[in-house]
């Protein structure tokens, strides 16, 4: 996500969606996601930026592209009831030569249960199984087609979510700093908070810290060789 000035319309720049963006829906409900980090051009600013913002008690906005932008979709998105889904995108839509936000818009009810759009620059409003979208989305898509299963549980669904925006944060230097996902079922909502030292790391993709004095591992350190690696592993 990027707070830099574009100028009077986003014809007088190439827009800039620095950010990883995913939702997806599961058996029973839906899981969204953002990374952290918010730049002003090759300046990261906040690592731990808030990227969800609620529109209401069931449906939340993760947000990418110009962050003043899409604050002030999701400000004007907060008021509840059936229309707040396609609230985002026709405001978007309507304001297309001014406004430069890449979104998704999920939320659960007993009806139709989970439920995901996206809303890309221009104001698409787009029903999906799963969306992302911002720079570090570009990185994930393969993964994102390969390893999406439909029915997937709660647990699978939240691990697919991380595990996209990890991979997309592993790539892309635009992404990075911490995790948040938020969960939407029959049981309320449901916030997970992933440090920047929990964030999975890729065998290959990244060097790891050297062993602390003493022989002990930090956090996140590759396993000794021949030890079972965890997570996805690339390449």
């Amino acid at each position: 996500m990027d707070v830099s000035s574009r100028g009077n319309s986003n014809h007088e720049a190439s827009p800039s969606t620095g950010t990883t963006v995913v939702a997806c829906i599961f058996k029973g409900g839906v899981v969204l996601g953002a990374d952290g980090r918010v730049s002003i051009g090759n300046y990261i600013m906040n690592r731990a930026s808030n990227k969800i913002a609620p529109l209401s008690d069931s449906i939340f906005l993760c947000r990418s592209g110009s962050a003043p932008d899409t604050q002030i979709i999701s400000d004007n998105g907060e008021h509840g009831g059936e229309a707040t889904l396609p609230a985002a995108g026709q405001i978007n839509y309507n304001n297309k030569d001014h406004l430069v936000g890449a979104m998704v818009v999920a939320g659960w009810d007993r009806l139709g249960g989970g439920q995901v759009f996206g809303v890309p620059i221009g104001g698409t409003l787009a029903k999906e199984k799963w969306a992302i979208d911002g720079s570090g989305s570009t990185y994930i898509w393969g993964y994102c087609d390969s390893e999406y299963k439909d029915d997937m549980t709660r647990a699978e669904a939240e691990h697919w979510v991380m595990e996209a925006i990890a991979l997309a944060m592993t790539r892309d230097s635009s992404s990075g700093g911490v995790i948040r996902l938020i969960t939407l079922d029959d049981t309320g909502v449901h916030h997970k908070y992933v440090r920047g030292d929990e964030v999975p790391q890729f065998v290959g993709d990244l060097p790891f810290p050297t062993p602390a004095a003493g022989g002990a591992s930090p956090a996140g350190a590759a396993p000794a060789e021949g030890a079972a690696a965890t997570g996805m592993v690339v390449g």
